[in-house]
């Protein structure tokens, strides 16, 4: 597929980049999606065990603003997306106790299938690799009117020639920070109800979350995320990491049985560190980036964000 002059190319086929083309779309400008991955989804990963989806990347979504309330009501009404809870526990030196918040949401499917929804008329390509962004712009040798990378700046980076200084400025300012997630399949539940727990203080342990009661199936599944610290010294190797996560989430939660499986994804570029509140960048070269790094690291910042700048683009297009 070759790009269009007069259209934009989107790489990456996470929720930021869907949510940028779709804008881009309904304007009537001619858009492709190019996406490394097999599939569609970016950090709202999902993978199935069994036929069973966990989800590997963000862990749930909240809502806030009002434009994304109508996206999650249209996935609720779909049967995609469920609230889940407002309470989680809290694990830290003072013990166990119970922490509210927003409603959280969930997927059955997985968070990706809410992506994949996003895009199902889009044009999304995927095993499709991109090597280089250029002035003009040109991606791999092909022009078009604009570009956008919807993926965390350090990958944008590795992108972009260097004479694109505004975009490689912008990108090269977005600090992250790594995390490991690992999905434990147990033969059985035998742990205290809960639905997600905050580790607190904790060497290895971020996040654990009962993917059974998520999913809402009860299956004896959870899934832990780690500590950036832990994760930056097994990125190499992440599988090499199971037992010692696996160890850690039965000391915390006293569970007597092992895991029959534990999978552990790598996520070098888990989360965005001191975001912005910029929203998106475009700059007069027509090269976006958009994602969480221009806000609060959330689902719905990377959606407004993709949202904004198909705007913004869409204004300048036409």
């Amino acid at each position: 597929m070759r790009a269009d002059r007069s259209g934009v190319v989107v790489v990456g086929a996470g929720i930021a980049g869907v949510a940028c083309a779709g804008e881009l779309v309904r304007a009537g400008v001619p858009v492709q999606i190019r996406e490394r991955g097999r599939v569609a989804g970016g950090r709202m990963a999902s993978k199935r065990f069994d036929g069973r989806p966990a989800d590997l990347g963000a862990a749930y979504l909240t809502v806030s603003d009002p434009d994304f309330a109508e996206v999650v009501r249209g996935w609720q009404a779909a049967g995609l997306a469920r609230e889940w809870t407002d309470t989680f526990v809290a694990y830290d030196g003072g013990g166990r106790r119970e922490v509210r918040g927003p409603m959280r949401w969930a997927a059955p499917r997985g968070l990706r299938s809410l992506v994949e929804q996003l895009a199902r008329h889009l044009p999304v390509v995927v095993d499709r690799l991109v090597l280089g962004v250029e002035p003009g712009p040109v991606v791999d040798g092909q022009g078009c009117a604009a570009v956008v990378l919807a993926m965390p700046g350090p990958q944008a980076a590795l992108l972009l020639d260097p004479a694109l200084t505004a975009a490689t400025e912008a990108a090269g300012r977005q600090r992250w920070s790594p995390a490991l997630a690992a999905v434990l399949r147990f033969p059985r539940r035998r742990w205290t109800d809960f639905r997600g727990a905050f580790v607190n203080d904790h060497p290895l342990l971020r996040l654990v979350c009962d993917d059974g009661d998520r999913r809402g199936d009860a299956a004896p599944v959870l899934v832990a995320h780690t500590t950036p610290e832990f994760a930056a010294g097994h990125l190499a190797q992440p599988t090499g990491a199971a037992h010692a996560v696996e160890a850690a989430v039965r000391d915390l939660l006293a569970l007597p049985d092992r895991a029959d499986q534990v999978h552990v994804h790598r996520w070098t570029y888990a989360q965005p560190v001191d975001g912005t509140s910029a929203g998106f960048h475009l700059d007069d070269d027509g090269i976006g980036l958009a994602g969480d790094a221009f806000g609060e690291p959330r689902v719905q910042t990377a959606w407004r964000s993709g949202r904004d700048l198909g705007r913004a683009l869409a204004r300048r297009l036409t």
